[in-house]
């Protein structure tokens, strides 16, 4: 069907037909719930809307209505309704609305993914206005979160446009290197986009132009931290016999889903800022937080993107950042398992989402017991890995106590440290059967993800973890895996889950390893497993 409405998100919100233009409302708050509505493109409850554009004491039901019907004016149009309102949600139908910035993203992830240069050109200059322009402060402290949250999203899309650009086999060398540094520009610290950058202008001849932007990188590099890295200049077996770019290495399908993933960002009721993810098509599977967390890098991981790709294969993946980790707040008053618990219920409500299985690793397993108990109409499935009832500092040995108080010590006094002992301590007893390249990268990847006063405090949540009273309560279906040589977490603790657990199926897997490793035995076991579980139940 061809569109008969067109909608720009980028700049301020305009809508126009074959005819020309059509006039929005002077409500800024009506024209932001239109924006917000076309961005979305699901139904959304009416209290979420009200909670986004209205304060109390104000009436927001009523403000809403009266907003819905000046909005109604503007798009529908032609005897057809589009804004499909009921007692519980609002939709926008977007059959025949072309809404311009849900059309690049469909374009960006188009598989195979290539756009002719005329129009990325286009999308490159449509992403040089704001995302909803002038309307930041139109709605409530909760709409604002979302405005940052959309407006990074977007900024990735530009990013993606721009790496395409710089990278395009059918554009000239020259407009190669405008691209490429437009896209440095917006990402100094990243290797690629410095790289290309340095190549496109060594291979046009401006050797000291390169030598130039090849300093300037590493020192920006230096300043934030991040590790030294070789010279960025191309070798000559990097340029073919014309002088073009060779063909690029097929990407990895975690980078893959790092470039599709979508992050967003909610407020917890104590006001910690969580942040989320959202990656995949198809029926929501979410995953509770654990230790440790970061929505970016973790794609990056060889220990979670093989993971995370497959959670992502068929269905929508959502999963957190946890208080005090990653992408979300780090300076929070509370770190406990009850905070865990109601971050949980904070991300599936920001995201309204009604039923799914829910995904607990580690301590995330009892954060998932525990959500499951207290919301059985929303759990359809658990899938339990490495999980336990009762933390460290209940019913443990004297002797383990007083292993992990040391173990505090440590983490206090050096997990900020450029010396990697001190989180090596942790990989080494997650990961006994790693590579050394996976320890590092662990090691590298703890550092980042949180700080040491926060690594501590995350310990001595988990010491204090005490589920055993909610087992016998849950009523969803269960699967429960657990290494049989696990060093963290002991298999037997794995077991008395399934046990207590009414009606659970216990999987123990040939591996010493507290977190599965993409290429083991046991992980293609654990996701096969889950997959036939899944099925099984009609998840």
């Amino acid at each position: 069907m061809s569109p008969t409405l067109y909608m720009a998100l980028l700049g301020e919100v305009t809508v126009s037909a074959d005819a020309g233009e059509i006039a929005l409302p002077a409500s800024r708050k009506a024209r932001a719930l239109l924006g917000y509505l076309a961005a979305t493109g699901r139904p959304i409850r009416r209290e979420r809307l009200c909670e986004l554009f209205w304060d109390l004491p104000d009436d927001p039901r009523a403000s809403l209505r009266w907003a819905l019907s000046k909005i109604r004016k503007v798009v529908d149009k032609d005897g057809i309704r589009r804004i499909i309102a009921d007692r519980e949600r609002v939709t926008l139908a977007l059959d025949d609305l072309h809404v311009e910035l849900r059309h690049i993203w469909v374009r960006l992830n188009d598989d195979p993914p290539f756009i002719p240069p005329p129009e990325l050109r286009h999308m490159a200059e449509l992403f040089e206005q704001p995302f909803l322009e002038g309307l930041e402060s139109a709605g409530t402290e909760i709409f604002q979160h979302w405005m940052i949250s959309e407006r990074q999203n977007v900024r990735l899309m530009h990013l993606n446009v721009l790496r395409r650009l710089a990278l395009h086999p059918d554009i000239s060398q020259e407009e190669r290197i405008v691209w490429a540094r437009r896209w440095q520009e917006e990402t100094p610290v990243e290797e690629e986009a410095a790289r290309s950058l340095i190549k496109a202008l060594a291979m046009s001849g401006r050797l000291d132009e390169a030598r130039a932007c090849e300093a300037s990188f590493h020192e920006s590099a230096k300043e934030a931290g991040l590790p030294a890295l070789g010279s960025l200049l191309p070798d000559t077996q990097d340029l073919s016999d014309e002088g073009l770019l060779v063909e690029r290495p097929a990407e990895t399908t975690p980078r893959r889903m790092l470039r599709k993933q979508k992050i967003g960002f909610c407020r917890a009721r104590d006001g910690a800022r969580i942040a989320y993810a959202t990656v995949g098509e198809g029926p929501p599977l979410v995953k509770a937080a654990n230790w440790l967390n970061h929505l970016e890098l973790d794609w990056d991981s060889p220990i979670w993107g093989p993971t995370f790709a497959a959670c992502a294969n068929e269905r929508t993946f959502v999963r957190y950042d946890e208080r005090g980790n990653g992408l979300s707040d780090w300076n929070v008053n509370d770190i406990g398992f009850e905070d865990f618990v109601r971050d949980l219920e904070t991300v599936v409500d920001a995201l309204g989402l009604e039923r799914f299985p829910l995904l607990g690793i580690s301590q995330g397993c009892a954060v998932s017991i525990e959500y499951a108990v207290r919301h059985p109409e929303r759990v359809s499935g658990l899938i339990l890995i490495g999980g336990y009832a009762t933390g460290w500092r209940i019913g443990a040995s004297a002797e383990e106590q007083a292993r992990r108080e040391a173990v505090l010590t440590l983490t206090q006094h050096g997990w900020g440290t450029s010396n990697p002992a001190y989180r090596h301590i942790f990989s080494q007893t997650f990961m006994p059967d790693s590579n050394p390249e996976d320890l590092e990268w662990f090691d590298e990847f703890q550092r980042q993800t949180t700080s040491p006063d926060n690594a501590v405090r995350f310990q001595e949540a988990f010491g204090h973890i005490d589920v055993r009273q909610s087992l016998a309560k849950v009523s969803a279906p269960t699967i429960v895996f657990h290494a049989r040589e696990d060093q963290r977490i002991s298999i037997d603790q794995g077991r008395e889950l399934a046990i207590a657990i009414p009606g659970a199926e216990f999987v123990p897997l040939e591996s010493k390893n507290h977190i599965l490793l993409g290429h083991e035995p046991a992980w293609t076991r654990c996701v096969a497993e889950t997959t036939a579980f899944l099925a099984k139940h009609g998840i």
